[in-house]
Formats: C-alpha cells, sequence, structure tokens
C-alpha cells in the first residue's frame, strides 16, 4: 500500500489545512466540499497560507508552486473514486461522518483507507458504517495544520496493522511527529485538554481569576504554548461544548460537564476566535 492520490472530504480549517500540507509533500490532492462558494475559499487559504511562507523564507516560490499544481478541488463524490486515502473533516457528528463514510464505500476502491479528522467520536462507532471497519483509522490533526507538528492516531480494535504502518508513513512524510492512541472517547488530546479547559471556564465564572490571569499561569507556570481560555477561543466555544457533553455522557465523569457561563456564551453567539468574541476579542 502507497498512497498517492488523497481526497480530503470538507474544506474549512481542518480540511484546507490537511489538503495543504499533503499537497506540499508531493501527494496529489483533491479538496471535496458541498459548493463552490466553500471549496474556493479553502483553496484562497491554502494560497495565501503559502504565499506567507514564502514571505518569510520557510517556503520556496518553486515549492509553492509545485504545491498548488497537486491540489485540485470539486463539489462532486464522484471525484474522489480513484483516491487511496480519504480524510473526513466535516462536522463532529458521529451520524454525519457515518453517512459520508457509507457513501464513501461505494464509491471508491476496497483497497482504499478511510481516516476521520474526529477529535473525540468513537472510531469503531464510524467505522460500522462501512462494509470492511479494517481500514478505518482515526487521524487527529491540530489546527492550524500546516504550523501544528503532532497528529494524533487513533485505532480501533478491528484497524489492520498494515492501515496503521501506512498512516505512520503518511504522517512522516507530511512532517508530522505521531502518537498512536487506542479509540476511548476524547483518545489522549482532547479527553485532557477539554478537561482542562472546562476546569478554566468554571474558574472564571467563579471569579478565581479573570481568562487573561488564568491563561498567563499556564503558559509561565506550566510551559503551555496557549493557554486552556484562549484555545478554546481559538477551537470554537461551540465545538468544545459538544465534546464536553460527549465526553461527560461517555466517560459518566462531570469533570466534562460544560459550565453553564459555556452555554450562555454560546447561546449568545460568542463562539471565540471565528466570531470575533469569546473569552478574548479577535
Amino acid at each position: 500500500m502507497q498512497f498517492e492520490h488523497i481526497g480530503i472530504i470538507g474544506a474549512g480549517a481542518m480540511g484546507h489545512g490537511i489538503a495543504h500540507v499533503s499537497a506540499a509533500a508531493g501527494f496529489r490532492v483533491t479538496l471535496y466540499d458541498v459548493d463552490e462558494v466553500r471549496v474556493a475559499a479553502g483553496i484562497r487559504k491554502i494560497e495565501a497560507a503559502l504565499d506567507k511562507g514564502v514571505e518569510k523564507g520557510k517556503v520556496t516560490p518553486d515549492a509553492r508552486t509545485a504545491a498548488l499544481r497537486l491540489l485540485d478541488s470539486t463539489t462532486e463524490l464522484a471525484d474522489l473514486a480513484d483516491a487511496d486515502l480519504l480524510i473526513e473533516a466535516i462536522p463532529e457528528r458521529l451520524e454525519m461522518k457515518q453517512s459520508l463514510f457509507h457513501q464513501l464505500d461505494t464509491i471508491c476502491s476496497p483497497s482504499a483507507v478511510f481516516a476521520t479528522n474526529t477529535s473525540s467520536l468513537s472510531i469503531a462507532r464510524i467505522a460500522s458504517s462501512v462494509a470492511d471497519p479494517s481500514r478505518v483509522i482515526g487521524t487527529h490533526f491540530f489546527n492550524p495544520v500546516h504550523l501544528m507538528t503532532l497528529l494524533e492516531v487513533v485505532v480501533h480494535a478491528g484497524t489492520r496493522e498494515d492501515v496503521r504502518e501506512n498512516i505512520l508513513k503518511y504522517g512522516a512524510r507530511i512532517g508530522k511527529e505521531c502518537i498512536v492512541v487506542n479509540d476511548a472517547p476524547g483518545f489522549a488530546t482532547s479527553r485532557l485538554g477539554v478537561c482542562l479547559g472546562m476546569e478554566a471556564i468554571r474558574m472564571v465564572e467563579q471569579g478565581v481569576a479573570s481568562p487573561e490571569d488564568i491563561d498567563k499561569a499556564m503558559c509561565l507556570g506550566y510551559r503551555h504554548p496557549v493557554g486552556p481560555l484562549r484555545l478554546t477561543d481559538m477551537v470554537g466555544l461551540d465545538v468544545r461544548l459538544a465534546i464536553g457533553e460527549y465526553l461527560a455522557r461517555e466517560l459518566n465523569n462531570p469533570a466534562f460537564e460544560p459550565p453553564a457561563l459555556m452555554r450562555k456564551m454560546v447561546a449568545e453567539g460568542k463562539l471565540g476566535q471565528k466570531t470575533g468574541a469569546g473569552f478574548y476579542s479577535w
């Protein structure tokens, strides 16, 4: 098994980032989304990121041109039929991911690998939607994909060893440090990160300290590159709220239960960086 053509489903923040690093590593990439507006927006963001890399001297003009030549886009799932690695980066809803993989199962080669960028959902449940669950694996990327080094590879009990090994090779080729985690709610990263984030929000709610000082404590005292509240803004309060609800239910652990302050902010549309307001003004 050797990946050559990669299909990315979802042109949002994660999807276009995965397409960017894959094309930059020399893979032929097709970026899919449901309409031309979303696809075009994703391609523009890839171009902008490559341009910034050239400006900073981290990407050569030739490398920029080569990456963009390997990048195609589509609004038709059928155009992904010959891809040998499919990576979904659609909203964090189990039914949506299962439905997508079921569709891809009827379109793509039986040898193609299906990877999900879920940050917390069960890989085994997603895999149950295809005829051969052994070809399904988790590839949890981090935003912004072209700058973040980590790739969390998540295997369920039925994931084939060759699928795991080839995903690790793919991760190395796109410049990622991979960790391998067994399929459990929240995996390693979301389970720890969301727990910390929820407690930080409770501290704001209880008047323990300001968001700025809580974040500064973790950055200076524990050497975290980004504080838990700023990170929550960057991920999106709505996204983290959904993950927190899921983990609280699956793990039967109230530490993950979203605080009332978080629910209030989401209801008011204060979702963080993407809306310009959260714990910080963006």
